[in-house]
C-alpha cells in the first residue's frame, strides 16, 4: 500500500516549524526543506504504524470468510467498498456483501461475504489529526529534529538525533498477530 501525500498545508505547517528551530529566513533551500519534512513525516509514520494527518487511504483486499484488517490507524471512516474486476472497472459492493467495524483501537476491519468478488477496493480516511497544528506535540517535535537532521547532515548524514525515538516510541502501534480476526458467517 502506497501511503497517498499528505496535504500541503501540513506540509507547510512543518516546514515553518523547520524554518523557526533552525533560523532559515527567505525561500532558497524550500525545495529541499520541503524533501525532509515529507521524508520525515513519511519515516514517522511507518515507525509508529499509524497515519498522523488524516487524509484518505485506499487498501486492496481478496476474498476471504474472515474479517481482515485495514493496513492504516486510527480508521476514523470506512468509506466505499468496491470489486474490481481484472480490468480494472470498479463497481460498488451491495451492503450485504460485506461487513465492517471499527474498533476501540481504532483499527478498521472488513469481513467480506463467502461468494463475493476476488478483489476489493476499500476507500477509508485514517488520521490522527486533521493537520499539522493538531498533530501531538511529540510526534511534531520528532518530525522537526528529523527534518533539521536531513538537511543540516546533507554532507555528512550520520545516525539521526536519538530524541527522535524517543519523541516518537510511545505512539508506536505493534501488531503481535496477524490482522486477521476468525468468526463465522451470519445474515
Amino acid at each position: 500500500m502506497d501511503a497517498p501525500p499528505f496535504p500541503a498545508a501540513a506540509i507547510a505547517g512543518a516546514c515553518a516549524a523547520v524554518k523557526a528551530y533552525l533560523r532559515i529566513e527567505g525561500s532558497a533551500g524550500d525545495a529541499a526543506l520541503t524533501q525532509a519534512v515529507q521524508s520525515a513525516l513519511t519515516l514517522g509514520e511507518a515507525f509508529t504504524g499509524t497515519a498522523w494527518i488524516a487524509r484518505d487511504w485506499q487498501a486492496w483486499l481478496t476474498r476471504s470468510p474472515d474479517w481482515q484488517r485495514l493496513p492504516m490507524a486510527p480508521v476514523t471512516a470506512i468509506g466505499a467498498v468496491e470489486a474490481v474486476d481484472a480490468g480494472g472497472a470498479a463497481s460498488p459492493l451491495p451492503a450485504a456483501a460485506y461487513a465492517i467495524d471499527l474498533d476501540a483501537r481504532g483499527e478498521g476491519w472488513v469481513r467480506l461475504a463467502p461468494g463475493g468478488p476476488q478483489r476489493v477496493r476499500v476507500t477509508f480516511a485514517a488520521g490522527t489529526a486533521p493537520g499539522w497544528e493538531q498533530l501531538p506535540s511529540p510526534l511534531a517535535q520528532g518530525v522537526v529534529l528529523l527534518a533539521a537532521h536531513l538537511i543540516e547532515g546533507r554532507a555528512d548524514p550520520g545516525a539521526p538525533p536519538a530524541a527522535v525515538v524517543a519523541f516518537w516510541r510511545p505512539w508506536r502501534r505493534l501488531q503481535l498477530m496477524a490482522g486477521v480476526r476468525r468468526s463465522c458467517w451470519s445474515s
